[in-house]
C-alpha cells in the first residue's frame, strides 16, 4: 500500500458542524463542504484518512451536571470555573471531588487552557457524536476504491478534558485512554504528508498540532494545515493563535484546500 498522503480530520461531528448541533462552531458547515470537496477531488491521491471522534459521558467534568453552586444549581454553559472558586465554595464537584480538585490544580499549573463548561456535546452514542453527513458521504465515496478510514475516539474519561487527539489535557494514571497515543503518532508518521483539518481551530485542532510538535516533531514537520477547513470557537481564537504561530516558525506548511496539488 502506498504511504504518501494521509489526512487527520479532527472532530468533524454533528454537534460541532451542523447549525443545529449542541456546540456549533460558526463556519464549520462550510468547512465540511470544502473538506469534502478536497477528498472528492483527490480520491486517488489520498492513501489514508483518520477521523477523530469527541465522545463524552453526560457527567463529564466539562459539562454542567458535574458541578453545582451553593444552591444546587448547575453552572450555565460557557462558565469558567477556577480552582480558587472551588476552594471558596462557589462551585462544588458533584462527583470525584478529590480528583476534580487535583485536575484543576494541574490544569491551571499547565497554563494552556482554563477550565470551561460547555454545553453537553458529543454524548456517547448520540446523533451529536456522529460524523458530519457531508463529510461522511465523501468518506464513503473514497472507501469504495478499497480503502478504509480509521476512527479514533477521545474524551470518554469524564475526569479530564481531551482536546488534542494524541493525549488528554491532563493524562490520568492507570487510564491509558488519556495517555499519549504513541501508536497513532507512529502510524501517521509513516506517511510523507499529513493534511490536518477539522474543528475547532482554536481548541482541538490547535492542541493536536501542539502535541505533534511536542511529542512527534518529525510527524509535525510533515503536516500541512488546511487553513480554510477549520474555524475557531467564537471569541476564542486567541487560544490557538500562539500554537499556529509556533508551527509557522517551525516551517510547518499552511495552505487552502483549493490550492493543494497532491
Amino acid at each position: 500500500m502506498r504511504k504518501k498522503n494521509a489526512m487527520l480530520i479532527i472532530d468533524a461531528q454533528y454537534d460541532f458542524c451542523n447549525p443545529n448541533g449542541a456546540l456549533y462552531v460558526n463556519g464549520a458547515a462550510d468547512d465540511m463542504k470544502k473538506l469534502s470537496n478536497f477528498i472528492n477531488r483527490h480520491q486517488n491521491e489520498i492513501d489514508h484518512i483518520c477521523v477523530t471522534l469527541d465522545s463524552h459521558p453526560v457527567n463529564d467534568i466539562s459539562h454542567p451536571s458535574f458541578w453545582q453552586d451553593k444552591a444546587g444549581n448547575f453552572p450555565p454553559p460557557f462558565t469558567q470555573i477556577t480552582l480558587a472558586e472551588v476552594n471558596a465554595g462557589k462551585w462544588t464537584p458533584r462527583f470525584y471531588s478529590q480528583e476534580a480538585i487535583k485536575y484543576l490544580t494541574e490544569l491551571e499549573a499547565q497554563g494552556q487552557f482554563p477550565h470551561f463548561i460547555w454545553t453537553e456535546h458529543c454524548l456517547i452514542g448520540s446523533k451529536g457524536a456522529s460524523l458530519d453527513d457531508t463529510l461522511l458521504e465523501a468518506l464513503r465515496s473514497w472507501t469504495r476504491s478499497g480503502k478504509w478510514y480509521q476512527a479514533v475516539t477521545k474524551g470518554t474519561n469524564p475526569l479530564t478534558e481531551h482536546f488534542g487527539i494524541f493525549m488528554a489535557q491532563i493524562p490520568l494514571p492507570n487510564h491509558p485512554e488519556t495517555q499519549l497515543n504513541q501508536t497513532l503518532l507512529d502510524s501517521l508518521d509513516e506517511y510523507e504528508n499529513v493534511y490536518l483539518a477539522g474543528e475547532a481551530k482554536s481548541h482541538c485542532v490547535a492542541t493536536s498540532l501542539r502535541q505533534a510538535m511536542e511529542y512527534a516533531p518529525n510527524l509535525a514537520s510533515k503536516m500541512i494545515v488546511l487553513a480554510d477547513c477549520m474555524s475557531d470557537v467564537t471569541g476564542m481564537a486567541h487560544l490557538g493563535e500562539p500554537i499556529y504561530a509556533e508551527a509557522a516558525r517551525r516551517g510547518i506548511r499552511f495552505a487552502n484546500s483549493t490550492e493543494v496539488i497532491l
